[in-house]
C-alpha cells in the first residue's frame, strides 16, 4: 500500500501523452518535444513505477521537480531507432514522430527523454523539460471515440494487461470480420505458453476503426491504401516488414481506452508483420502463418524479444548490433556479460558456446547465430518462437512472465 501510495502522491489517475520528434541519421540523432496531451486513464502498473529492466533503446524518466526523485521510468523502441541502422541513414537526415504515455503529474515535474548509444550501451539524455501540469499548452481536448468490444474482461485495470486490438483497412462494412478476426488472434494468444497459464492476468479489448479502403500499402508494387493507420509493407525497403509510421494516429485510436499493449491488426492475407518494444505490433489477419507470426511479432512489443534468426534478409547493417557491447534483449547474448542473461539456467557441465548437434541440439544452451548475425552473437535454444515459429524457449518465457507480474504489479 505504501507504494499505491506514493503512485497517488505523485499522480493522478490519468495519463500524460507525449508527442516528440527524434531527428537525424546514422551518425547521431536529436530529439525536440512536439505536443502534450492529457488523457483520461492510466492503465500502467501503479505499485512498480520505475522499471529496472533496462530494455529498449530509449527511456523516459519523471522526476518530482521540487525533490528531484524519479518517480517512473520505462523504455521503450522506436522504428526510428531501426531506420538509423540502414544504408539510407547514411546519406539522409530524417525526422520521425512518436509518442509516450505518463502518469499524469500533480504537481511540477522533470521530464528525460534518454537513448541508448551503440557505443557503449549506455544511455545519455537527448531532452530535457520540465512539465507543469495546470499548463494551458497541455491539449485537453477529446479525440473522435471509435467502437470498444470487451473480448475478455478478468479484472480492474491497474492490476492487469490490457492488450488492445486495433483494426486497420477494414472498412465499415467489414467491421464484423475485425471483431471475428481479433476473436481469432486472442485465441490464439491464451493457446500459447506461456500465455495460456496467465490468461487470467488480461484484458482484451478490440478498437474498430473505420478504414475507407481495405488492405494495406504496398508501396513497391504501387499499390496505396487510404487506411486509418497509414501502414504498409517495404517498410526500410523489405518487402514483408509491415509497420506504420503514424504513431500519431495509433496513440489517438486508445486515447480513451485501457492500454498496456497494442496490436495493429491488418485486413491483408500476404505473409508480414513487426513488433517494437512497447511501442506497438503489427500483423496480417489471413495468411497462413497469421497466427504464428502474432505471437512472434508480439514477443518483440511485448517483452522486448530480439530475433534470433541471421539467414533472412533484413534492412539493417552489420552495426546494428555492437558486438563488443552486451544486448539488452534478454533472449540473445554476446558474452560481454552473460551472467546478466540465461547463465543461471544452464544445466551444469554446457560448454559455452554450445554444440547445436548431438546431446546438446534439444536443450538450453548457448547457439551461435542470432540478432541477423550468424557469427559473435549467441541464443538460447536452437529453434524458437524467435526464431522460426517453435514454441518459446525457457528463456523467452521467463522474460514474458516477467513482464506479465510487471504490468499487474505482481511482487
Amino acid at each position: 500500500m505504501r507504494a499505491q501510495s506514493a503512485f497517488d502522491t505523485f499522480f493522478e489517475r490519468k495519463s500524460l501523452r507525449i508527442d516528440f520528434a527524434l531527428s537525424g541519421n546514422a551518425a547521431h540523432q536529436t530529439a525536440a518535444l512536439q505536443a502534450l496531451r492529457m488523457e483520461p486513464l492510466w492503465s500502467g502498473p501503479v505499485r512498480r513505477l520505475t522499471d529496472p529492466s533496462g530494455y529498449g533503446g530509449y527511456y523516459v524518466n519523471v522526476r518530482d521537480k521540487a525533490s528531484g526523485r524519479l518517480v517512473y521510468s520505462r523504455g521503450f523502441n522506436t522504428l526510428f531507432e531501426e531506420w538509423r541502422t540502414t544504408e539510407q541513414a547514411l546519406r539522409e537526415t530524417q525526422s520521425w514522430t512518436n509518442s509516450i504515455p505518463i502518469p499524469f503529474p500533480r504537481q511540477t515535474v522533470t521530464v528525460e527523454i534518454a537513448g541508448r548509444s551503440r557505443d557503449d550501451g549506455a544511455f545519455y539524455p537527448l531532452l530535457t523539460f520540465d512539465v507543469d501540469p495546470a499548463s494551458i499548452f497541455i491539449d485537453r481536448g477529446r479525440l473522435t471515440e471509435h467502437p470498444v468490444t470487451v473480448l475478455q474482461h478478468t479484472g480492474d485495470t491497474p492490476d492487469k494487461v490490457d492488450l488492445v486490438f486495433l483494426a486497420e483497412g477494414y472498412t465499415a462494412a467489414e467491421q464484423t470480420k475485425f471483431l471475428a478476426d481479433a476473436r481469432r488472434f486472442t485465441k490464439a494468444l491464451f493457446a500459447t505458453p506461456p500465455f495460456d497459464a496467465r490468461r487470467r492476468d488480461f484484458n482484451v479489448r478490440a478498437v474498430g476503426l473505420v478504414s475507407e479502403e481495405s488492405g494495406t500499402d504496398v508501396s513497391g508494387e504501387g499499390l496505396f491504401r487510404h487506411t486509418a493507420l497509414n501502414s504498409g509493407y517495404y517498410t526500410f525497403g523489405l518487402d514483408r516488414y509491415l509497420t506504420t509510421p503514424d504513431i500519431r494516429a495509433v496513440r489517438d485510436a486508445v486515447w480513451n481506452v485501457p492500454c498496456d499493449a497494442i496490436f495493429i491488426l491488418v485486413n491483408a492475407d500476404t505473409y508480414g508483420g513487426g513488433g517494437m518494444y512497447n511501442f506497438y505490433a503489427i500483423g496480417t489477419a489471413d495468411n497462413e502463418r497469421t497466427a504464428k507470426v502474432f505471437v512472434h511479432e508480439f514477443g518483440h512489443s511485448f517483452a522486448g524479444l530480439a530475433d534470433e534468426y541471421y539467414s533472412s534478409e533484413v534492412a539493417y547493417d552489420e552495426a546494428f548490433y555492437n558486438l563488443k557491447v552486451e544486448p539488452w534483449e534478454p533472449n540473445i547474448t554476446t558474452l560481454v556479460d552473460f551472467g546478466s542473461k540465461w547463465q543461471d539456467l544452464l544445466p551444469a557441465a554446457t560448454p559455452v558456446p554450445t554444440p547445436a548437434d548431438g546431446q546438446y541440439a534439444g536443450g538450453l544452451g548457448v547457439f551461435e547465430g542470432g540478432g541477423y548475425l550468424a557469427k559473435g552473437i549467441y541464443r538460447p535454444y536452437v529453434h524458437c518462437a524467435m526464431r522460426d515459429y517453435a514454441p518459446f524457449c525457457p528463456v523467452c518465457t521467463r522474460a514474458i512472465v516477467r513482464m506479465i507480474d510487471f504490468l499487474t504489479d505482481k511482487e
